[in-house]
């Protein structure tokens, strides 16, 4: 396979795993309220009020949707090719490994790709360099001096 159908397939392997995070998220979340919802009360005790279960419903869809994040923006990032897709896979590889079977799958495929060949060819430019020191007036190069030290610039070219 080439290095753009390993990026591709990467990208809808994130994708994937978010799609089947947020839905399993979603399940468990109504599996809980209902579960907690049809708990018949103890006698002489009241029933748990309604709004502990909303806030632990709530907290748990925020956290599952914000575990998510990291790999729908890297499935966007590399189906798009952006330039910070590399950063962005490894961010959401490292939080889609904590969730087993798939989640680890999916960060041990990122990680092969993106550290190698294939995935450094994509995605690793070499950085541009900016020129050493200041030209003088003459063309060459100056060299630093020591701190304390003053050193005169060299007078510009008689252009009469």
């Amino acid at each position: 396979m080439t290095a753009d159908q390993h990026n591709r397939y990467l990208g809808f392997a994130h994708l994937a795993y978010a799609a089947l995070h947020l839905l399993m998220g979603v399940l468990f979340g109504v599996i809980m309220i209902v579960m907690f919802s049809t708990i018949p009360p103890q006698p002489g005790q009241p029933p748990p009020p309604p709004a502990i279960l909303v806030v632990m419903a709530c907290f748990f869809l925020v956290f599952t949707v914000g575990w998510t994040i990291p790999s729908m923006v890297a499935a966007y990032a590399l189906l798009k090719r952006k330039r910070w897709a590399k950063t962005a896979g490894i961010v959401a590889g490292v939080f889609a490994g904590a969730q087993m079977p798939v989640g680890t799958a999916v960060c041990v495929y990122t990680f092969w790709f993106l550290f190698s060949e294939p995935g450094r060819s994509l995605y690793d430019r070499p950085t541009k360099t900016l020129p050493g020191g200041r030209p003088d007036w003459n063309g060459v190069n100056q060299q630093r001096s020591p701190e304390g030290e003053y050193a005169p610039t060299a007078s510009p070219p008689h252009w009469r």
